[in-house]
């Protein structure tokens, strides 16, 4: 499963970046380009179905930082470290032949310059430095203005800056300066950070899925057609069984009372949430077999809860004739049965999705496809995470956008297993 993450950067930086990803299969960059720093407030929230937020400079972060915040959106910064500032000092001394003397450098904090200066045992008389910490705002201009006077006054040869933004203006001005440069060993670093915190936000949601399958009216086949029949589709469902184990992940067993039993996690569970409406393990069994059978799903937070909801999944079928599939979801509610199409109108939910909830195309389309593969059911912003393979924080926003647009309505509550408040219910309101 690909991490999605959210990408903000200046065209040049992400297409560096994206040269070290490739090697990186399990991470999916999705590029926020901009040409002004500030632009990154209004990017933010266009990238509400990814897991982590990734900043290739300060400066960006910093005009996005109290929507990022309030969000609690899971956010990264390549590191502007000492390494950065050592690695910067060794451009600045041999490809463009500078002092490390008589220059002004701007950094998101002091200190790491200090260091730096102290390990180099190089005086800081006549090296100036701007932190932009503790600043309420960024101001570019009174950063451009510090750097300005010192070189008017003849204090300076040079500024060294972290800002592409200051390098620009200060170049307007005739003032020599060079942009600070982004270790490989730092971009990296961001990497694995990413990865550390999509693994560790998944990890949170992982469900147990157990399933119980059996023939449907066993004493029925047996009293006409005997008991070696019987054995024979008994032989057949069991190596369909085994088939959809290798497919998805799963254990496949059998217990004393003629039934099959199914164990196994996000494989599984991503097979079923694919398939509400058409529910192809239904068809192959019966096509094979020419009887009707029952399944049953249930899913838990740990094995016994998920085989106790797939028992009573199992039982819910037996008010069918035909053969059937329920599931009991985590929240103790049950769905389907699968197979059976509800219909919604299509063309008015994507109307819905553009001019109220104001989504792109795309996103539109993947909403609706999940409300179809879901058949319409009762979703929850797990539900989302699920499928858009997303952390909950994220379906959480998008589930945001779709309230404050009227396109999806509350219709219960889930019923967790681990204490908290009860998670809310959802579906399109239409």
């Amino acid at each position: 499963m690909k991490i999605k993450v959210a990408l903000f950067g200046r065209s040049e930086l992400v297409d560096r970046f994206q040269e070290y990803v490739k090697n990186h299969n399990e991470i999916e960059a999705i590029p926020f380009i901009y040409s002004k720093a500030s632009e990154a407030r209004e990017l933010v929230e266009k990238a509400f179905m990814c897991d982590v937020y990734l900043f290739l400079e300060c400066l960006p972060y910093l005009h996005a930082q109290d929507k990022i915040k309030k969000k609690r959106l899971p956010t990264i910064q390549v590191a502007f470290d000492e390494y950065m500032i050592l690695t910067s000092f060794y451009h600045v001394k041999n490809k463009y032949q500078q002092q490390l003397s008589r220059l002004s450098i701007d950094v998101q904090d002091e200190i790491h310059v200090s260091e730096v200066l102290s390990e180099l045992n190089i005086t800081d008389d006549d090296i100036y430095t701007y932190s932009y910490k503790q600043d309420d705002k960024v101001d570019i201009k009174n950063i451009v203005n510090y750097h300005k006077q010192l070189f008017e006054e003849g204090k300076i040869d040079y500024v060294l800056t972290s800002l592409h933004e200051i390098e620009k203006q200060l170049n307007e001005h005739g003032v020599p300066t060079y942009q600070m440069v982004i270790p490989k060993r730092n971009m990296d670093r961001a990497i694995q950070e990413c990865k550390t915190i999509a693994t560790l936000n998944m990890s949170k949601s992982a469900q147990i899925v157990a399933g119980y399958i059996r023939i449907k009216e066993m004493e029925k086949i047996v009293e006409e057609k005997g008991e070696s029949h019987l054995k024979e589709l008994q032989f057949k469902l069991y190596q369909i069984l085994l088939k959809f184990g290798h497919k998805t992940y799963a254990s496949v067993l059998t217990n004393n009372e003629n039934q099959y039993v199914i164990f196994g996690t996000r494989g599984v569970l991503d097979h079923i949430t694919n398939h509400y409406r058409d529910f192809p393990l239904i068809k192959e069994i019966e096509n094979a077999l020419d009887t009707t059978i029952e399944i049953g799903f249930g899913l838990g937070l740990t094995a016994k809860q998920a085989e106790d909801h797939a028992r009573l999944a199992l039982d819910a079928c037996t008010h069918n004739s035909n053969s059937s599939c329920y599931i009991i979801n985590d929240r103790g509610e049950t769905i389907g049965p699968l197979g059976v199409k509800k219909h919604f109108d299509t063309s008015r939910l994507y109307q819905a999705l553009i001019h109220k909830a104001k989504l792109n195309n795309e996103l539109s389309y993947n909403f609706i496809d999940f409300v179809q593969l879901r058949n319409n059911e009762p979703f929850s912003s797990n539900d989302i995470a699920n499928y858009y393979r997303v952390t909950k924080r994220s379906a959480e926003r998008t589930v945001n956008k779709l309230l404050t647009g009227n396109v999806i309505k509350v219709v219960g509550e889930e019923k967790p297993y681990v204490k908290g408040r009860p998670r809310k219910l959802f579906q399109i309101n239409m």
